[in-house]
């Protein structure tokens, strides 16, 4: 009956993999970009700046999946969604503009040097996080 109680978890099945891999992406985009931005920022300052924005990204959806329960899924999949329009949009400019990136974010090339993991990860987690919406209890009531 307590709000822990009633919390759904996210982070059963294929949602624990989701975790594990935004943690995975969190270390990688947040330490790439605190060295990037300590010693070279003046360099590429928007590849590195969007990098750290990706880590942020990233590093609040992981908190959204462990903590779980609905107001964490609806956070989560607005994240997500922002996290994939990000992708598109950063892929897209580094293709069509590469001079505006004198180096590589982790959403460049849509993710092409994290093996395409930061355009996979959203699409997987978003299908996750619908489907974990449709098979938790009271779903039907709260839709």
């Amino acid at each position: 009956m307590g709000a822990a109680r009633e919390r759904s978890r996210l982070i059963s099945g294929p949602g624990l993999l989701l975790v594990w891999l935004y943690g995975v992406m969190v270390v990688g985009a947040v330490s790439r970009s605190v060295y990037q931005i300590a010693t070279e920022f003046d360099r590429a300052p928007l590849a590195y700046s969007l990098s750290a924005v990706a880590g942020l990204v990233y590093g609040f959806i992981t908190y959204t999946l462990v903590r779980g329960g609905e107001t964490a899924r609806r956070a989560a999949v607005v994240c997500c969604a922002a996290e994939l329009l990000g992708v598109l949009v950063v892929g897209t400019w580094t293709l069509a503009d590469p001079s505006a990136f004198p180096d590589a974010t982790v959403w460049s090339d849509y993710g092409m040097g994290y093996l395409f993991i930061p355009v996979l990860l959203p699409l997987s987690a978003l299908y996750w996080l619908r489907r974990a919406r449709t098979s938790a209890p009271g779903a039907a009531q709260e839709a």
